[in-house]
């Protein structure tokens, strides 16, 4: 009878499965202890590669009494310790070579490493996968998002950013088992598909990017309920489809290098971002993007980068060495993010950054107290506003040393940051400092009070 050991990889991949299921027979296949315990700490901690492993097991032990393969559970060896994923790979290779039997992995590495100790080893090729997962039979043409939960109705939102509607997909609640197995699907393909990634998994939740779907997949004790939440974009536009003036398309060709895209959720920012990427490219430039998770939909030209061992200052470290041309960095949330932002830009490396935020100004306003006030004009020459996917607002910064508006004496005059509407070049904003405060000022002119008692303010110490 052959003997088999199956390591992490093609149980977690569902590839041992499908071995049994077309060619193995009269065999046994033996599941070291440290695999088990492994695959029990990360079930307990809510992990999907845990949870799906230990499915997988049961599968592929229901399996074998069909296809006349044993599975045998040795106990672990004397003195044996968990001590991580390399301690795990060398009891596998270890239990391989006292028993003689054949390594089976989807692992290149892990391969070739058997290979050199002499085991014999049996490598499976992840395929490319074909996203065949139930999930995707509720996406339509215009499908955004789908949104499904255990014991309530499965429902999508249709149309375009800005314009799109909640519909029931059916009025059967889903149970949590078809969630499961949902998401065993997915991951299963994640870890098959090399155009597919797992961006991270962590204790209850998982975010996985399927081509151009981004999958979150949410468990409790993190969420109240076993959770799938499926988005993808729908509109692949060019530049050109936003109707720009040919001011800002000569702003953007030839002097804007520091840009904020800002705009609510589900405005269309991240479209509107790679259409402005496939732009530069088309004008020669090189373009990076970095994102976590990578969700843009842009050229193979066009090189994604997440966050290198999870944090994207060194990512930013690398692209320093690298000098792209164009960055997109989307999005900016933490201070981290504005204070990598600012060192690229200011480092010479035009920065485009995605910004969540209600109005224009306030993704300016986003910068105060995470750099050097005199030095967002610097970092943020632009201000583009979208919203229902369609420029609402363009606003361009600058700095000048003068008397603020609807002051009078000459001794209060303080450098600032002027802010304008790009088109017509009316001021809307200046930004200074006034004592130990920052003073972010609207000075539109709208009628009404004079000058002074019209003027709003908002104080940041």
């Amino acid at each position: 009878m052959k003997r088999y050991i199956p390591d992490m990889s093609v149980l977690t991949n569902g590839m041992l499965r499908r071995l049994m299921e077309s060619e193995l027979r009269d065999a046994e296949i033996i599941i070291p202890p440290g695999l088990i315990s492994t695959l029990e700490s990360q079930a307990k901690q809510m992990r999907e590669s845990g949870l799906i492993g230990l499915l997988e097991i049961r599968r592929i032990k229901e399996l074998g009494g069909q296809r006349g393969i044993t599975l045998r559970f040795p106990p672990a060896p004397e003195g044996w310790k968990d001590s991580g994923p390399a301690s795990l790979e060398d009891e596998i290779r270890r239990f391989a070579a006292e028993t003689g039997a054949t390594l089976i992995t989807s692992e290149r590495v892990s391969a070739d490493v058997a290979s050199i100790l002499g085991i014999e080893t049996m490598y499976l090729e992840p395929g490319d996968g074909e996203l065949r997962a139930r999930i995707m039979r509720y996406f339509g043409p215009d499908t955004m998002s789908v949104h499904l939960k255990a014991k309530v109705r499965p429902m999508a939102k249709v149309g375009r950013p800005g314009k799109f509607k909640l519909e029931v997909l059916d009025e059967r609640p889903l149970e949590e088992s078809e969630l499961r197995e949902m998401a065993h699907e997915i991951m299963e393909l994640a870890r098959r598909n090399p155009d597919c990634f797992v961006e991270f998994e962590r204790e209850g939740a998982s975010i996985v990017q399927l081509r151009e779907f981004r999958i979150a997949i949410t468990r409790p004790p993190f969420s109240d309920g076993f959770e799938i939440t499926a988005v993808r974009p729908v509109a692949m536009v060019q530049l050109e489809d936003y109707r720009l003036s040919e001011k800002l398309k000569n702003r953007l060709r030839s002097r804007a290098e520091g840009i904020l895209i800002a705009g609510p959720p589900g405005a269309g920012k991240s479209t509107f971002a790679q259409a402005l990427a496939e732009f530069y490219r088309s004008q020669g430039k090189i373009v990076k993007t970095m994102e976590s998770p990578r969700d843009l939909q842009v050229s193979e030209e066009i090189t994604q980068y997440t966050a290198l061992e999870g944090d994207m200052a060194k990512t930013a470290d690398l692209l320093l060495l690298v000098r792209p041309d164009y960055t997109i960095y989307d999005e900016l949330r933490k201070t981290s993010d504005f204070q990598i932002f600012a060192d690229m830009r200011l480092a010479g490396v035009g920065m485009i950054g995605v910004v969540h935020s209600t109005r224009a100004i306030d993704a300016v306003q986003r910068l105060i107290g995470r750099v050097e006030l005199g030095m967002i004009p610097m970092i943020a020459d632009t201000v583009i506003f979208i919203k229902n996917g369609e420029i609402k607002e363009v606003y361009s910064l600058k700095t000048s040393v003068r008397v603020p508006s609807g002051m009078a004496e000459a001794d209060l005059a303080r450098p600032l940051i002027e802010i304008t509407d790009f088109e017509t070049d009316e001021p809307r904003y200046e930004i200074y400092t006034f004592g130990e405060q920052v003073v972010v000022a609207d000075v539109r002119e709208q009628g009404g009070p004079p000058r002074e008692s019209r003027r709003r303010y908002r104080f940041y110490r």
